[in-house]
């Protein structure tokens, strides 16, 4: 009898000292880890801001495909939520705040434990990689739930490892997604010409990215600052290509509804007489531009085409990348001019 109370007072004294330990555990949590993704910041924020991709990239849905997920009606931006269930009960997630491209808070409320504040963070690095940061934190937290906290092993042990594959596998998605591309050959087609502001040069083809980089946008600002009516996508006329010597004769080109007079010696005005031409659409990175080129040549062979060299072959940019910062869903069209 001695040693049965002498062990339910040893077990008292434990429950006692437990819940002193588990009161003494600090009112608040914090969980935040970051990651380095090869992409920019516009491309990963588009896809956290929106609930309906989460699932491809949640570490939990990984670890319980029985998981089940209900998107609501508005998924996307400020406002957008979703709800899921799974053994522990049901939960919800909801964006509260957004900053494009920068920033993300969000509202966590599951099961029974108190609400947590989860927030984004995107910080591009000059290399064209960007910081993506995730946070979450709650408060004022109640006895049971340190408790529970406690028995699992804390919040970082808990939480952290899935924010790190989350983070893992959201990155293998968006750089996949970046290299989503296809080449398209429309087939024959007239182009209507036109007038356009240029300025032209000849370099290495080693060269050329650096020089159109540095040219093309001293067309599109002229154009701007002189209230010239662009009328329609930026382009670059090919006016000689000589693998074999390593040399590019091109013009950065800005077309125009009338043709200009221009006060810069360094821009000029040219126009386009109308041409039958081979037209061929790339959608996806300027890195696959070889393949379309290539594409659109293959094809005029194939079908007993000739091209027209005294023509310049036209790479017309539909996209600003700019405003859409995956090269996925950039637009890219060449006109290799052929023979009536």
């Amino acid at each position: 009898m001695k040693t049965l109370k002498y062990i339910l007072f040893l077990l008292l004294i434990g429950i006692i000292g437990a819940a002193i330990y588990i009161a003494v555990q600090p009112n608040e949590f914090e969980v935040t880890r970051t990651r380095t993704i090869k992409a920019p910041a516009g491309i990963i924020y588009d896809n956290v801001i929106d609930f309906k991709n989460w699932e491809s990239w949640s570490s939990w849905v990984e670890a319980d495909p029985d998981m089940k997920i209900t998107l609501s009606d508005q998924t996307k931006g400020v406002n957008g939520s979703y709800s899921w269930e799974d053994k522990d009960g049901i939960g919800t997630m909801k964006t509260t705040e957004a900053s494009p491209n920068t920033s993300i808070q969000q509202h966590m409320q599951f099961a029974e434990f108190p609400p947590s504040d989860v927030n984004w963070k995107f910080t591009p690095n000059e290399d064209g990689s960007t910081d993506a940061t995730w946070t979450i934190s709650g408060k004022d937290l109640p006895f049971v739930f340190k408790m529970f906290s406690v028995l699992m092993g804390g919040m970082e042990k808990q939480i952290g490892p899935h924010y790190e594959r989350s983070l893992e596998k959201l990155d293998s998605i968006v750089v996949a997604s970046m290299k989503k591309y296809s080449v398209t050959v429309n087939g024959p087609t007239n182009h209507s010409g036109g007038y356009y502001l240029y300025n032209t040069t000849s370099c290495k083809i080693s060269d050329l990215k650096s020089k159109m980089i540095e040219m093309l946008p001293k067309v599109g600002e002229y154009a701007m600052k002189n209230n010239i009516t662009m009328a329609g996508a930026p382009f670059v006329a090919y006016h000689k290509w000589d693998e074999e010597n390593n040399a590019v004769m091109f013009s950065c080109c800005v077309p125009t509804t009338e043709k200009i007079i221009t006060t810069d010696s360094d821009i000029l005005t040219g126009q386009l007489q109308p041409f039958k031409a081979i037209k061929t659409t790339l959608n996806g990175d300027y890195t696959n531009l070889k393949e379309t080129w290539e594409t659109a040549t293959k094809y005029i062979n194939d079908n007993g085409l000739e091209e027209v060299h005294d023509l310049p072959a036209l790479e017309v940019y539909l996209t600003d990348p700019m405003s859409k910062p995956n090269p996925a869903d950039w637009i890219t069209e060449i006109y290799i001019p052929i023979k009536e």
